[in-house]
């Protein structure tokens, strides 16, 4: 019976071997394929803080409000103020006190990164499920909350990157040598 394991066990580690030598041959690393440009361009939806990335579409305060009451207000507060998830609005001169309160408003440095985390991420339950115009709608009464928006505006890539933040000279560079990897800034 012993014999008859040790059998097996050769036989599978036989036939491991061959199916790994073979797939070898068809890739570099015997598994999957090259994603096809369409499949790139869905997952390359990055924001950077200069508004690089962003896409087509706009949304105003008033639809951002309707949209927040009912994929957002469930977790943040129906005005931002926090609850299940992480509080929104407010903030404004605590960063400098030894009880920061870290918001949208109050410590954020750029306006487009916003976007970028609310299509990724938001609503919790459904991650990548708003579209284009509800992102920016939602980001515009985040940002009317925080006071840095009218009640009447419209936001859009434009104008998203022409939000100055109140926080946006207070971050500097970090002159750390092992997060400053000047060989991968550009064309990476």
């Amino acid at each position: 019976m012993r014999q008859t394991a040790k059998s097996n066990v050769v036989l599978v580690t036989g036939i491991l071997l061959a199916t790994i030598a073979a797939s070898s041959a068809q890739s570099p690393f015997g598994i999957g394929r090259t994603a096809t440009p369409a499949e790139i361009a869905g997952w390359n939806i990055d924001v950077g803080p200069d508004g690089r990335g962003l896409p087509a579409g706009s949304g105003s305060v008033s639809h951002g409000r309707e949209v927040y009451q009912n994929q957002c207000a469930a977790c943040h507060g129906d005005q931002g103020q926090g609850g299940v998830g992480d509080r929104l609005v407010g903030g404004q001169g605590t960063l400098a006190t030894s009880k920061p309160i870290r918001t949208v408003g109050s410590y954020w440095p750029y306006a487009p990164p916003l976007f970028d985390y609310i299509h990724r991420a938001m609503p919790q339950n459904a991650p990548g499920s708003l579209s284009n115009e509800d992102v920016y709608a939602v980001s515009a009464y985040i940002l009317h909350l925080n006071g840095l928006l009218p009640a009447d505006a419209v936001l859009d890539a434009k104008t998203m990157t022409a939000i100055k933040m109140p926080n946006r000279k207070m971050f500097v560079d970090d002159a750390r040598p092992d997060v400053n990897n000047s060989a991968c800034m550009a064309g990476c």
